[in-house]
């Protein structure tokens, strides 16, 4: 057994059920290059390392979140700062902890999702929301995750359940942010739930510290004329992996779902999506956009399935990537199986490097090369942010991509 899942497994104490996923977990291990999914992340580095448990009780400089508005629920080393939350009540939103949740939605196990059973084992705290059929929530939800230097290294386990009844709306923001360098450990899992015709708009925005590490599944499932919109910023960490797993479960449910991925210095960022269309008449957009720097490597794994009966689907992947440095590294698998007759599905994937000839135009206009070259991959990576229809919301994702931008030509 590895270091790691010992010292995430010491001092246990779950129900029988929770048991079961932990031992599940343990015995599988760590998935190695064998495995299909895992085969361009490699855990050799972190199964040697140990993690305490985070204890809570961690507190950061307010002027931290002065840029995140209300209503905001902060968690600090994956403890939850009712100090730094901001909560009012909101009508048709109800605001609760996982914890207090009789059940929640079952995620899919599959053969080497082993960070997944370990959440199912280990979660004890995390974030419900639950909005009201028919409820508009107007101001958007903030879920802000920080970590903090603390004694050492510690692991978290954060289980959120998002949950929209019929013709409801929200708009939901996560944001994962660092007070200082630490190295960490978040292991997460998100469950989205939308009842017919709901629509949510969902924006991540992650810029970790160069030390932290973060595994994180999102799971969801869009029931008829639902629409689920989301637009995700990935930048910084030593290792950062999301996998996002939607299930189009009724007829003419939509997804949009478009990101940005960035990896500078030794950053490893890995993105992995499960679409899988079941009703008919369903439709998928998906337009994501890399760029690897220094010794960073992006992954990026744009899975689409329609399954037999799928008929009328409309599915749509363009993953576009930049390689700045020689030493950096890309890999892209756009994968695309079809079990119906009647669909439109088109997928593409490039890797690259800046036009030459768009670079010289710039320099000949008077422009230094590192301006240049920042405005040039600026306009790159700025087209999945189009999907962010609120335009302060906008507006605040691109601050964020243009200070992992600029961190990005600093590392």
């Amino acid at each position: 057994m590895s270091a790691l899942l010992d010292s995430l497994a010491a001092g246990f104490g779950g129900d029988p059920g929770r048991r079961a996923a932990l031992d599940a977990a343990l015995a599988t291990g760590l998935p190695g290059p064998r495995s299909e999914s895992w085969k361009y992340t490699s855990l050799r580095a972190l199964e040697r390392r140990s993690f305490g448990a985070a204890t809570g009780g961690f507190m950061v400089d307010t002027a931290l979140l002065a840029d995140i508005p209300a209503p905001r629920i902060v968690f600090v080393n994956g403890g939850y700062s009712d100090a730094l939350s901001d909560t009012a009540p909101i009508p048709g939103l109800t605001i609760g902890r996982t914890g207090a949740v009789a059940s929640l939605p079952l995620i899919e196990d599959r053969g080497d999702a082993v960070f997944a059973r370990l959440n199912a084992a280990l979660a004890d705290d995390g974030i419900s929301l639950t909005v009201a059929d028919g409820a508009q929530v107007e101001r958007p939800v903030h879920l802000v995750f920080v970590g903090a230097p603390a004694d050492g290294d510690l692991a978290w386990h954060l289980r959120h359940h998002i949950a929209l009844g019929a013709d409801a709306s929200l708009t939901l923001v996560e944001h994962h942010i660092d007070a200082a360098a630490h190295r960490h450990l978040d292991n997460s899992v998100m469950s989205l739930r939308l009842a017919d015709r709901a629509a949510l708009r969902h924006v991540r925005l992650q810029q970790r510290d160069a030390g932290a590490t973060s595994f994180l599944r999102t799971d969801a499932e869009l029931q008829a004329a639902s629409a689920y919109t989301r637009v995700d910023v990935e930048a910084g960490g030593a290792l950062s992996r999301h996998e996002l797993d939607v299930r189009l479960l009724g007829k003419a449910a939509s997804l949009t779902a478009n990101g940005v991925l960035l990896a500078g210095g030794r950053a490893h960022v890995d993105t992995r999506l499960g679409i899988r269309h079941v009703a008919r008449d369903t439709s998928c957009e998906l337009k994501w956009r890399g760029i690897g720097d220094q010794r960073g490597r992006v992954v990026f794994h744009g899975g689409i399935t329609i399954d037999a009966g799928a008929d009328g689907t409309d599915a749509r992947l363009s993953n576009k990537n930049l390689l700045l440095s020689p030493t950096a590294e890309i890999d892209t698998q756009p994968v695309l199986v079809i079990h119906a007759d009647e669909v439109q599905a088109a997928h593409g994937a490039t890797v690259g490097q800046l036009d030459p000839g768009a670079l010289f135009y710039l320099r000949s206009r008077g422009l230094p090369a590192p301006e240049a070259r920042r405005l040039l991959t600026t306009a790159f990576v700025r087209e999945p942010l189009a999907a962010i229809a609120m335009p302060e919301l906008r507006a605040q994702a691109e601050v964020g991509l243009d200070r992992a931008l600029a961190a990005l030509a600093r590392a």
